[in-house]
């Protein structure tokens, strides 16, 4: 029966999805454009990748509040490293790095030392935010060479180069956690830490692996961010941590670890791109825009809900 629940909640998403999309073709006929179809990838890809990371988290029964934080940090690194005259590869490595590293910190306070991953993360945030500012003393870094760019602005054939990254991480991560033993070992973690420790588990290791992983695609996103832009800025990502959450839990990961997919983060970061998409055509207000798609969540969630309850009593 889990199966088919997950295959509803699928259907669900996809039927949101396409209805999202009929909706935003029928007020606005642009949005059916090629341009900004390619540009719903684009916008969409950064914070997809963020949610990738996210939902490794999510599956472990922790989160990661520091996301947007690190994005900044490490992007600013790699800025740095680039105005300093180092090639454009070694300068996407310099934040690569940071992102891991900080990721790492946020696995040995949460694995290591058994801080709440609220607590852990949240100071993380509140550190990475602080040293990007005291870094530049509050000013963007600006002015990159055409290579540096590349992961945000580029185009190769006819595909913006971000959604092509996006694809490309979603593969990576999708082979972890479906095809590698370690994608058990997340969902056991999450789903019966203790059990898991009886079982011979590393769950520590497990756990911090998990944070590394985020850090590391936290950095990746703030490579593209920099590179759309053409300014890696200490305030980037913020609020990015809340989007990302919010795409993973309505793709149908649970906040209380081991079940979910990534295929439904997927459909989740669309359904959220999509919808700010339209909403931009449209010239919805901003605040208009945050309630419109707070309801869409609510309604989504209370809908993956329902379909939960219904699995539980069928089981």
């Amino acid at each position: 029966m889990s199966f088919l629940r997950r295959l509803d909640q699928r259907a669900l998403l996809l039927l949101l999805l396409a209805g999202l999309m009929l909706l935003a073709g029928s007020l606005e006929g642009r949005f059916f454009t090629v341009a900004n179809l390619l540009n719903v990838l684009r916008q969409s890809s950064i914070i997809g990748v963020v949610s990738l990371g996210m939902t490794v988290v999510i599956l472990t029964g922790g989160i990661d509040l520091s996301v947007g934080s690190v994005l900044a940090l490490s992007s600013l690194v790699a800025a740095s490293a680039a105005k300093s005259g180092l090639p454009a590869p070694l300068a996407w490595g310099c934040a690569l790095a940071a992102g891991a590293a900080l990721g790492w910190v946020n696995g040995l306070f949460t694995a290591r030392l058994r801080l709440p991953p609220f607590i852990a993360t949240l100071g993380m945030m509140g550190l990475a935010r602080g040293l990007s500012f005291i870094y530049t003393g509050g000013a963007p870094i600006t002015g990159f060479p055409p290579a540096f760019r590349l992961p945000g602005a580029g185009v190769v054939a006819g595909l913006p180069v971000p959604a092509i990254i996006f694809g490309a991480a979603f593969v990576a991560v999708y082979a972890l956690l479906e095809r590698c033993p370690w994608g058990e070992y997340v969902r056991n973690t999450g789903s019966n830490p203790t059990a898991a420790w009886g079982s011979g588990l590393d769950v520590p290791g497990t756990v911090a692996r998990a944070y590394l992983l985020s850090g590391l695609l936290a950095s990746l996103a703030g490579l593209m961010l920099t590179g759309r832009l053409d300014s890696a800025q200490p305030g980037a990502g913020v609020g990015y941590e809340f989007g990302a959450i919010a795409a993973v839990v309505l793709g149908g990961t649970s906040f209380s670890g081991g079940t979910g997919t990534l295929s439904g983060t997927l459909l989740g970061v669309l359904i959220m791109g999509v919808l700010e998409n339209g909403m931009n055509l449209l010239n919805v207000n901003p605040l208009s825009e945050q309630l419109v798609k707070g309801l869409v969540i609510a309604a989504a969630l209370a809908a993956h809900g329902g379909l939960g309850r219904r699995g539980r009593v069928e089981g």
